[in-house]
């Protein structure tokens, strides 16, 4: 990771440069409209005392990490007290009291995102596409499962992988807990008007690295099935012995996730007060993000940026 973030500094090392660059959000409120001018970004230096206070999700911490290496000019393990994210909806919750300037994170769950909506001042836009994957043990001979056979499975229709195509093994299937940003994908993404079953404690890890372990490990054997962000799973190579399953015959990977072939894709979004200071480094830092160089870093980190040809 360190490699990658130091290669980006290269790219963005000249700060005034990469923010006079930026294009508008795409989030209905423009630069020139609301944010600062072209001549207030060229000239803008962060420092630790005016960066952004962030949040976000967990799975965005490595892009805030080298955003905040790159902005301030600081190695990477440097900046690590200034990412001190928790976790989706929970960093929602603390932009909207007034904790916390900006957001890196996918969407929330249901009532704090009807809560954005109705307040009317936050503005929320997608900066990068992720995608919900399903992962089992590398035992596992499944390799491939349709929508249709993850409902029934999450409902508790479908409790063996022979049902599937697998061995005579019953289903474990882990979930994450309410208000994680994965949960709230899968619920919406994947469950759509159905109700997943109420799994017990033990099958409801409180993190994403908690899951992959436990899908990894459960009674040594390849029971266990569990979902992860695709971001997590393959560039933090956190999915060593498990498998990445592909989902209605399409494998999750970055050409499937931009072009949309594959089915169970979210955004990421960057969120701030739309009340801020027009010329606020908070509105300077978000403009930044959906600019050109900060989508290069996006991509260089292994993420899906939303904007086409930044290779």
């Amino acid at each position: 990771m360190m490699n990658r973030i130091l290669s980006c500094t290269a790219v963005v090392l000249t700060l005034t440069l990469a923010l006079a660059a930026c294009s508008p959000g795409t989030g209905g409120v423009s630069s020139a409209d609301s944010g600062a001018s072209a001549s207030q970004q060229a000239s803008f230096v962060f420092t630790r005392e005016n960066l952004p206070r962030l949040d976000g999700s967990t799975s965005t911490v490595p892009l805030a990490q080298a955003m905040c290496a790159v902005l301030l000019g600081e190695d990477p393990e440097q900046v690590s007290d200034l990412v001190d994210f928790s976790r989706t909806t929970q960093s929602y919750r603390n932009l909207m009291a007034g904790e916390r300037d900006l957001v890196l994170a996918a969407e929330p769950e249901g009532e704090v995102l009807d809560q954005l909506k109705e307040e009317g001042h936050w503005l929320y836009t997608p900066f990068a596409t992720d995608a919900l994957v399903f992962v089992v043990n590398q035992d596992n001979p499944v390799d491939n499962l349709t929508t249709e056979q993850l409902q029934k499975i999450y409902t508790g229709e479908i409790t063996n992988w022979k049902e599937v195509g697998g061995n005579d093994l019953e289903i474990v299937p882990f979930q994450r807990n309410q208000g994680a940003g994965s949960q709230t994908m899968f619920e919406k993404l994947v469950m759509e008007e159905l109700t997943p079953m109420e799994a017990p404690e033990a099958w409801i890890p409180d993190s994403m690295a908690g899951l992959m372990d436990a899908v990894r490990e459960y009674d040594n054997t390849p029971a266990a099935i569990g979902f992860t962000v695709y971001y997590y799973a393959n560039d933090m190579e956190m999915a060593q012995g498990l498998k990445v399953l592909s989902v209605d015959g399409v494998l999750p990977d970055a050409q499937s996730i931009r072009q949309g072939t594959y089915p169970f894709l979210n955004p990421y979004f960057v969120a701030i007060d739309q009340n801020t200071a027009a010329d606020s480094p908070t509105w300077i830092l978000y403009d930044w993000v959906l600019g050109p160089e900060g989508q290069k870093l996006a991509e260089r980190e292994g993420y899906v940026p939303v904007m086409e040809g930044v290779e």
